[in-house]
């Protein structure tokens, strides 16, 4: 059985990192070297840096910024924001990403994963989404979760998939920053009709949440952003109480 994986999430603005809910209300969270080497001392799995305002600002991630977290950390990296065409990829990777996470540029290109995923291979693509449920029905949103572009999320992932996708990350924008659990139901549907790992993102409130992630939303992998940041939870206690739960994970 694969171990699952813990994540925590930098969103990033102005070189500081940060922190809102359900995308807006946003509030200073701390120095992003900083976190991201005490989250690889700490046992994190992984690390995702999302620069958040990249591509609504139509600009770049900072790569420098990137480097900087790159030296820090001996865990792997994605990092997104503002990546458009495949030398972003080249100078994120060259500055130390170990993965891209595209999201507002592929739903307006998907040919984007496509290139991507041929140039560099899949196990570099992840596909953010962020969507939102209204109506029954869950729609995909562009730039940090401003515009709704009308597309289906779960039609949406598959698309990425079949274009080369190595893994989903789908983050509720109901749930975001609420901190009463993951959007558990879309997720098991995710995992359920895809076939590469899916990424939880939204809704960490407690242990219990991710042990629900993964048990009845099927996922992967978790993420989550204040409730690390904050010292609300220690990534350390959370990993024993899953494993204590009977979930893989890496201690």
């Amino acid at each position: 059985m694969l171990a699952k994986r813990i994540i925590p999430c930098l969103d990033v603005r102005n070189g500081r990192t940060v922190k809102g809910v359900n995308f807006v209300n946003i509030r200073d969270a701390g120095d992003a070297v900083e976190l991201g080497a005490a989250y690889s001392r700490e046992g994190a799995d992984e690390l995702v840096f999302l620069d958040i305002t990249a591509s609504h600002e139509g600009r770049k991630t900072f790569a420098e910024l990137v480097k900087k977290i790159a030296r820090h950390i001996n865990i792997p990296f994605t990092v997104g924001g503002g990546i458009n065409e495949l030398r972003d990829v080249a100078e994120l990777l060259a500055a130390g990403a170990d993965k891209v996470s595209v999201n507002s540029a592929a739903l307006r290109r998907p040919e984007l994963i496509d290139e991507i995923a041929k140039n560099f291979g899949n196990q570099v693509v992840t596909c953010a989404v962020d969507a939102k449920l209204e109506h029954n029905r869950w729609t995909c949103y562009l730039n940090g979760g401003r515009i709704p572009t009308g597309r289906d999320l779960f039609s949406w992932a598959k698309e990425a998939e079949n274009r080369g996708a190595g893994e989903i990350l789908f983050t509720s924008m109901n749930h975001d920053g609420v901190k009463q659990g993951f959007a558990c139901d879309a997720l098991a549907q995710l995992s359920q009709s895809l076939g590469i790992p899916v990424i939880a993102s939204g809704g960490a409130g407690d242990m219990q949440h991710f042990e629900e992630a993964f048990t009845k939303g099927k996922a992967d992998a978790a993420l989550a952003a204040s409730l690390f940041h904050f010292k609300e939870l220690e990534i350390s206690a959370l990993k024993k109480y899953l494993a204590e739960k009977g979930i893989a994970v890496r201690i």
